[in-house]
């Protein structure tokens, strides 16, 4: 638990979002987070992580395409705070909120997906606690399964306290 409550980019990720789109948006980026943990898990439990891990090429442009995933969703950030845009959803209705949760799911899973600290977190932690197959998968699936109630939470949470947080001089 305390490494699933412990703040990182997918957290940040989840706050951006549920700001942006609203509590359905925090909460599609956690599950999109979960689907990224999900692939992880299964790497792992299928020892293709360990080659990523042992490969340096492969490694190394992991690490290089999720920095520049998470320098892109940063600039897109300060570039919309920049032009005075409003956080809420642009346009009206479920088509424009199922179409930014469709987003929110997107950045979540790739967000995860290029954090090389997950690979190198299964790799460390699963085998610690179960040696085959199905084991390290369900363990990697409950430690999703906690990752997702925790988001949702966080998104529930930041929701609720958007009024406070979407002030201008705060953001």
């Amino acid at each position: 638990m305390l490494v699933v409550a412990s703040p990182g980019q997918d957290t940040a990720l989840v706050i951006r979002n549920t700001l942006m789109g609203g509590r359905a948006a925090g909460i599609a980026t956690g599950i999109g987070v979960v689907f990224g943990q999900a692939a992880w898990g299964l790497a792992t439990s299928a020892g293709i992580g360990a080659l990523i891990v042992a490969s340096q090429p492969a490694f190394l442009a992991l690490r290089l395409s999720g920095a520049a995933y998470l320098v892109f969703l940063g600039s897109s950030s300060l570039f919309q705070a920049a032009r005075h845009t409003s956080p809420q959803l642009a346009g009206t209705g479920p088509l424009a909120r199922s179409m930014h949760t469709s987003t929110a799911l997107r950045q979540g899973t790739l967000s995860n997906l290029g954090n090389p600290k997950m690979i190198v977190f299964f790799l460390s932690l699963l085998p610690q606690f179960a040696s085959s197959f199905i084991s390290l998968e369900l363990h990697a699936l409950l430690f999703s399964c906690l990752t997702l109630i925790w988001l949702t939470l966080y998104a529930v949470a930041v929701a609720k306290a958007s009024r406070a947080l979407l002030r201008p001089r705060v953001r």
